[in-house]
């Protein structure tokens, strides 16, 4: 009987299995934030055990609230910074270096197919884009980690949906995984790894698929996942170049994380897109979505783009061609934050920086902030955003405000318009 791709990786990293249905897997990477680690940290060194398996395994940032809003924060950012250099730990992004941590590490080349990887943040299931296992996990699971370089999983089964039709101009990977999410629901895929495949996820660039595996844990899933690809090696070349005599090696290499042919699937979905249109989420679940152009009663105070789901450079490229030669409504706030410094640095290039800037928008240096909250974009009271994040949970980006999913495109036509607003689908054709 074939394996699906989960199925393979916990086959290669098991190192133990000490009761039924309990697997402990070897560590490929541990990644660290400045939020949930210094928990950590303080827990290790409070038990005498101020150690790290491999310093070379372990990738921290300084991502969240940064540079530092107040005393708390700055203090959670020197347990980080002082715990890196005590345990010589060379792969640390502090401020001016620094993005968000699931656009940051993949684009430093830290994540491969075939990788086990943890971190404490619930959106670390977007590394599995490159056909890698990588699950968020809590402190004591991250402090094993750190430790010993394992994590103790149950075999998650896996849900398989092919994404197949053909995506319409104007609709993106967002309005994909909000499309599954409804379908799916929040709890649809709860203890199992979904595996996103067919002619449309092929189609996709390593970013989009970035986007849709982000998202897979707001249906429940411990993982989203996709098989590498050439489009992976292409990602992945400037990093990997020394390992392989050519691309085409690499291919071949990383042919061993494709799922077989006669793998069995917990469930399988077939998710047509032809006729998707862009999409936007109402309420305070991910999985209350409908069209966009239905909800054009709904005014919004501030507009918010950015996130590790959504602020890499080909979103940033969709927004700015929705924005160019447009100004937000002078009822919004219109915040931009690029994910990594890499993509600011092509954003100025490109002369996006500049569209932004002149469509009214304040662009801000590479943050989580706004999304859960913390900084740089934080909610009244009965305030509303449009925004690119992936929780539209009650509270999450200010008590009492109002958070509504879309795309880069949907989120910048609804600046210009002050109300939720699919782009002119024209401008993509």
């Amino acid at each position: 009987m074939g394996k699906t791709l989960a199925e393979k990786i916990f086959d290669a990293h098991r190192v133990d299995t000490p009761a039924d249905g309990i697997h402990v897997l070897r560590l490929d990477a541990v990644l660290c934030h400045e939020i949930t680690t210094p928990i950590a940290i303080d827990d290790l060194v409070a038990r005498g055990k101020d150690r790290v398996f491999d310093p070379s395994r372990i990738k921290a940032v300084i991502d969240h609230v940064t540079p530092a809003k107040d005393t708390k924060t700055a203090t959670q950012g020197k347990i980080l910074r002082d715990w890196v250099r005590r345990h010589g730990i060379r792969d640390f992004f502090d401020i001016g270096r620094n993005g968000v941590c699931h656009a940051l590490f993949p684009e430093k080349g830290f994540i491969r197919p075939g990788y086990t990887v943890i971190m404490g943040d619930s959106h670390t299931c977007t590394h599995g884009a490159f056909g890698a296992f990588a699950a968020g996990v809590g402190t004591t699971d991250l402090e094993v980690g750190i430790l010993k370089g394992v994590c103790a999983f149950h075999r998650p089964e896996t849900l398989r949906i092919d994404i197949t039709g053909r995506l319409p101009a104007g609709v993106f990977a967002k309005d994909v995984i909000l499309s599954v999410i409804g379908r799916t629901g929040v709890g649809g895929a709860t203890g199992k790894v979904i595996e996103f495949a067919g002619p449309v996820v092929a189609a996709m660039s390593m970013e989009a698929r970035m986007t849709l595996c982000n998202m897979a844990v707001e249906a429940g899933a411990t993982c989203g996942i996709c098989a590498p690809d050439e489009r992976t090696v292409d990602y992945l070349w400037e990093h990997i170049r020394n390992d392989y005599p050519d691309r085409q090696s690499a291919l071949a290499a990383y042919a061993a994380w494709v799922p077989d042919p006669d793998a069995v699937y917990a469930a399988r979905l077939d998710h047509d897109v032809s006729a998707l249109e862009p999409l936007a989420t109402f309420g305070f679940k991910p999985d209350n979505v409908k069209p966009a152009r239905d909800m054009a009663e709904v005014a919004v105070d501030q507009v918010y783009i950015g996130s590790c789901t959504n602020g890499r450079i080909e979103d940033l490229r969709a927004a700015a061609r929705v924005l160019q030669g447009h100004v937000v409504a002078d009822t919004v706030r219109g915040i931009l934050a690029p994910a990594t410094p890499a993509v600011y640095r092509r954003a100025l290039e490109e002369g996006l920086i500049a569209t932004f800037l002149d469509a009214g928008f304040c662009v801000t240096n590479p943050t989580c902030g706004a999304c859960l909250g913390m900084s740089t974009g934080v909610l009244a009271e009965g305030e509303v955003c449009a925004s690119t994040t992936n929780r539209n949970f009650s509270g999450r980006m200010g008590k009492g405000g109002m958070v509504h999913l879309m795309s880069p495109a949907t989120a910048a036509a609804t600046a210009i318009a002050g109300r939720i607003t699919p782009a002119r689908l024209e401008l993509f054709e």
